[in-house]
């Protein structure tokens, strides 16, 4: 339980500040972070009664929080993409319908912790089906710090995904008194989801500190489909845009993450910033269809910025094609430079994509992963002397990421962390 590791850490702050330290010993002591130390000081430790790990060919960064991604979508993230409506219907909601059978749930619930676990991914904001049960598997096989939810589908939907209103508001009933801020009310999108249930469950969330997350202005074609749907609904005839039906149902706030928010309009923004509701962008999930994406967009994050709206990375897992997260700052920076968006770097892609994420969840966190009274959390990725004489962190983020296939991401963590040993 009292640990001396040697390495290279790279540590980011925010979008511009990243302390890359080389060659550092950092001491864990019953799980949590005692400090950083020069190497010099390896001999004022008495190694009989520390454990000495020795990783100095290693880079050491934080673990990555995905922000947005459907776990019982992992076997359809590969699946033709015409466009999102399309490939719910066609693929992803009968999949989903897979995990109505409990030790299915279970048995997948199982293999994909090892997923997220080889990728490096400790924490992050996760959907499951519209079954209790496999939120219970979610939060029981996880290893991380991780909120989930059950979306809700009560209109508008497959009738085997189909839920009575009652049932579903049980569900969320249950489940938030259970787990409370581990649980998120996630109504799929307003598509599926009654503003009779959004405002109900609203309510009962408010009173157990839940998250809420779910679907926003992903795509062109959803915005026009919802707003069809709502202006025929009382109490929504005068709807003005999609962000309006949220805001409507209490569906916006400082524990609210909306994924994707790429069509937003400048009031939309302006809501969205005052409520302080979060954006998760999942650049991989939105990029080209010949890259394996929807095809959505591009997410302006620069002018989210400017409103001063809190955003984090997700990979959107099934949409998204690869789980690594790795790969989702790779999209993010390349899509960005091929618009001529400078700002794109790998220092803001790892941030956003590790210390964004845990802040959202725990505003209260500190900004380094190395503070001492930290749990020490991290990930380990080899590398060559060569990679490790580069002269900053964005130089080493780059090559790491720029000279590995996609399909060798899920590679490029060695080792993972947690608390008080190696999962």
């Amino acid at each position: 339980m009292n640990t001396l590791i040697l390495g290279n850490f790279i540590d980011p702050t925010s979008d511009t500040q990243c302390q890359l330290h080389r060659q550092k010993l950092l001491h864990i002591e019953d799980g949590k972070v005692r400090g950083l130390f020069p190497l010099e000081k390896k001999d004022e430790f008495d190694l009989s009664k520390i454990e000495f790990l020795d990783y100095s060919n290693h880079l050491i960064i934080p673990p990555f929080f995905d922000m947005h991604f459907h776990w019982v979508q992992d076997d359809v993230r590969m699946m033709p993409k015409d466009n999102l409506l399309t490939w719910l219907e066609k693929y992803t909601w009968p999949y989903e319908h897979k995990f109505s059978d409990v030790d299915y749930s279970k048995k997948r619930a199982i293999s994909f912790s090892k997923e997220l676990l080889a990728v490096g991914t400790l924490g992050g904001a996760c959907y499951s089906s519209i079954h209790s049960h496999t939120v219970d598997h979610a939060l029981e096989h996880f290893q991380g710090d991780f909120i989930v939810g059950n979306v809700l589908m009560t209109m508008n939907s497959p009738d085997y995904l189909l839920q009575k209103e009652s049932d579903a508001i049980e569900i969320v009933k249950d489940l938030s008194t259970k787990y409370r801020e581990k649980y998120a009310l996630t109504p799929r999108f307003a598509i599926t989801t009654s503003p009779e249930v959004m405002s109900a469950t609203a309510d009962i969330v408010a009173n157990t500190n839940s998250f809420i997350q779910t679907h926003l202005s992903e795509t062109e074609n959803e915005i026009d489909f919802v707003l069809s749907i709502y202006k025929e609904l009382d109490g929504f005839k005068d709807v003005k845009n999609y962000t309006e039906i949220y805001d409507r149902c209490a569906h916006l706030g400082n524990k609210t993450i909306m994924g994707h928010g790429i069509y937003l309009s400048e009031d939309e923004l302006r809501v969205v910033a005052k409520s302080d509701t979060v954006i998760a962008h999942c650049p991989t999930s939105n990029g080209p269809i010949s890259e394996g994406g929807l095809g959505s967009g591009l997410f302006d994050f620069e002018k989210t910025e400017s409103f001063g709206i809190r955003w984090a990375l997700g990979s959107d897992i099934g949409a998204g094609p690869y789980l690594s997260m790795f790969d989702v700052i790779r999209s993010f920076v390349e899509q960005n430079r091929a618009q001529g968006q400078d700002k794109a770097t790998f220092i803001k892609g790892l941030f956003r994509a590790t210390r964004m994420g845990e802040s959202i969840l725990h505003p209260e966190c500190k900004a380094s992963f190395l503070e001492q009274e930290n749990t020490a959390s991290m990930l380990f990725i080899s590398a060559s002397d060569e990679l490790l004489k580069l002269d900053s962190a964005e130089e080493i983020l780059e090559k790491v990421i720029t000279t590995c296939s996609r399909d060798s991401f899920d590679t490029l963590v060695d080792k993972v962390w947690h608390q008080s040993a190696f999962l």
